[in-house]
């Protein structure tokens, strides 16, 4: 995104010369379910191509979804009846980021399932361990299940190479 606020100079990297966003945005319109007779929940975001740390609200990167159309030049849902009840996203929910803690353990939990043997798997705990975040219990219950997954497939391996 390259509007007025986002800035004017794109950046580009590699010998391909790939441009890289000033800015990244997100519109989220959402309902609670499909039968759900409440209003609609609608949030838009901008937010700098830079890691923004741990003490920033969601809220401060708010615009108005007519602002985002502007900026980017897109029209977001162009079916939708923008003269109906729709809710600010961020009154429905809290619009919280995650704090430094909430992130590593959540980052570290979804590593767990693209851990590929023992080994790989201790590494996320150590990592975590490392990072001065202590393992909650979610995320103790799924490592144990994957250990024991990742212990029955070597076994699994060790009786095939038996075999062989």
């Amino acid at each position: 995104m390259n509007g007025e606020d986002c800035g004017r100079a794109t950046r580009v990297i590699g010998e391909d010369n790939v441009a890289v966003p000033s800015h990244l945005y997100k519109v989220i319109l959402a309902r609670r379910s499909p039968e759900s007779t409440e209003p609609l929940a609608l949030g838009a975001f901008v937010v700098p191509n830079t890691a923004i740390g741990f003490q920033s609200q969601l809220t401060e990167f708010q615009v108005s979804l007519q602002d985002l159309e502007k900026m980017s030049g897109l029209v977001f849902f162009p079916h939708l009846d923008r003269t109906s009840n729709i809710r600010n996203i961020c009154s429905v929910d809290t619009c919280k980021l995650l704090g430094f803690r909430e992130f590593t353990l959540y980052l570290s939990t979804r590593k767990i399932d693209g851990a590929r043997s023992v080994a790989r798997l201790e590494k996320v705990l150590e990592t975590l361990k490392s990072s001065g975040v202590e393992p909650d219990d979610y995320f103790l219950s799924r490592y144990g299940k994957k250990l024991e997954e990742l212990k029955a497939k070597e076994q699994a391996d060790i009786q095939l190479e038996k075999l062989s």
